[in-house]
This record gives C-alpha cells, structure tokens and sequence, in this order.
C-alpha cells in the first residue's frame, strides 16, 4: 500500500504525558486503533518512550507515549524521566493526560509548574470519565486551566472510547504539512523484538500484581524465523531476589507457564504468525545498574 500524494500529506509529532497510571498507553492504543503500548493498573508500567502511529484520512500522527512524569528515585526512574520530557521536545502538541480520580496532585503540580512556560500547543485530557460524576470533572479542569493555557480541553474515556475521535480529528488538524514518516501499515516504532519482551512484561504484571515488585524486566536473548514460518523466542525475565524467583516460577512452573502461554497467544495475534517462546528466570540483584540494559529497553544511560 501507498501513502496518499505528496501534495496532501500531514505528518506530526504529539507528546503524551501525565503522572504515572493516567491512562497513557491505553490513550495511545485507542488513538492508534490497535494495541501498540502495554497497559497495567500498575503504576510505571511504561518505560521507555514509545512512538504510536495513527492514521486520520490524509495525516499521520506520531504519537509519544512516555513514562509517567514523577519525583525519580533511582537510575532507572531517572532514565524513564529523561525519556518523557524528551518525547516532548520538538512536539507539534503535549497532550496532558489527567486521571480525574486518582489525580496525583503531588505529581501533577511540578509538571503542570514545567508546562506553563512551554511553548508547544498544550492539550489536557481527562481520561476515565466513564467512571467520574461530571460536576467534579468540570471543576478539576476548570482548576487546572487557571494554572496552564491549554488551547483545548478534551474529555475521554481511553477504554470505552469516548471522546476519542474528537481528540484524533483534532490532533490531525495540528499536524503541519510534510511527508509520512512511516509506512502506512506501520503502527509503532518498537521492533518485534522489543514488541515481545513488552507483552511479556505486560503478563508478568497483570498475573502477579502486587506479588512481584516493580523491579524487574524481560530481555531478548533471541529473535527467530523458523524455515516453517513461525518464529521462535527466547526471553529472561529478570528479578532481584531468590524469592521474587519463585514468586515468577509458580508451584512447579504453573505461574512462568502461564505467563508464557497468555503471552505467546497475544504475540500470535499481534505478528500474524506461529510463535514458540521460551522462558526463563534470572536472578539479578542489581540490574538496574547495568547500562546494557538500558538500550536493550530503549532507555539512555542516566547517571
């Protein structure tokens, strides 16, 4: 397939931040019309910046799905910081995302502290309002409109849908004129590779909640084409201690072979093709030291 005529063609980039679990990936995902970000009601679930591709009729929209904006502790927060302001930089729009329930004013001040100075077109969208009495809603954007000029306020629910094809047609209209960056059939930028350690992740978190800290992470070991025309997975998961190791592990395997199984079907789907993926455990007590790592999972080395 083509893209449309030079002539006609649109092409920007859109920021999209928030406190951690503002519903940013699932925004992404529902801008884009397919699952390209995973989700978890675990807050920090993404990481590094992800770039979501969405077609409106003629235009292609870039969208940056970044890491939650919080006070960073350790390296790894440092580094997932970094990415978020950066997949602001240069953008055509920040759309601000706010969970009206949650809020997490302590989160939400300093970056709506940072925001006010930019010069980018500022969007705020209150997601979740699916589940919000309006009054409350109406008050809340009032009050963060008086601390940031944003050029429009959106309300949506990323997960039923709502509000989003306004939100969409009205990024396209942003967008300056330019070629496509990516292919038509393109919806990320991620690499199969990355694509699989991240639906892997996704399982490990959904299935083990708060049994498993926020402290671990999947790598490739390998990435291959079978001559049949399936492919075949290797990852290790990573943790920082014996008993998170069993934790992953379940009774007699039960929990890694489940993970493996949901995750395996979800690749199947999403690659249109067999998958075979194999698991493992490592124990890593400071992984989160290790620069190696970092560009494995898209992140830069933050000292």
């Amino acid at each position: 397939m083509t893209s449309p005529e030079n002539s006609a063609e649109k092409c920007g980039l859109v920021a999209v931040i928030g406190a951690p679990n503002a519903g940013k990936s699932t925004l992404v995902n529902a801008l884009v019309g397919q699952k390209v970000a995973i989700t978890s009601a675990k807050a920090q679930t993404t990481r590094a910046r992800l770039m979501g591709i969405a077609l409106e009729g003629k235009v292609q929209i870039i969208l940056a799905d970044t890491p939650g904006i919080f006070a960073p502790k350790r390296r790894l927060d440092r580094a997932m910081v970094a990415a978020a302001w950066e997949g602001a930089e240069e953008a055509d729009a920040i759309l601000l995302v706010v969970d009206p329930i949650k809020q997490r004013r302590h989160e939400l001040e300093p970056l709506l502290e940072t925001l006010k100075d930019r010069s980018e077109r500022k969007i705020l969208v209150l997601n979740k309002v699916d589940a919000c009495a309006k009054e409350p809603l109406l008050k809340l954007a009032q009050d963060l409109a008086a601390s940031v000029t944003f050029d429009e306020i959106y309300f949506v629910s990323a997960l039923t849908g709502d509000g989003v094809p306004e939100l969409k047609a009205h990024l396209a209209g942003l967008m300056p004129e330019g070629p496509w960056h990516y292919p038509e059939e393109q919806v990320s930028d991620a690499s199969e590779r990355l694509l699989a350690c991240e639906v892997t992740r996704e399982q490990l978190y959904r299935q083990l909640h708060e049994e498993l800290p926020y402290d671990s992470a999947v790598r490739a070991e390998s990435y291959t084409q079978r001559k049949d025309g399936s492919v075949e997975i290797r990852q290790q998961i990573v943790v920082t201690r014996d008993n998170q190791r069993a934790i992953v592990l379940g009774k007699r395997g039960a929990k890694i072979k489940a993970i493996g199984e949901a995750a395996r079907k979800e690749l199947a789907e999403i690659l249109g093709q067999k998958v075979h993926l194999f698991l493992h455990v490592k124990v890593e007590e400071n992984w989160a030291e290790t620069k190696d790592i970092y560009e494995e999972i898209g992140l830069d080395w933050v000292r």
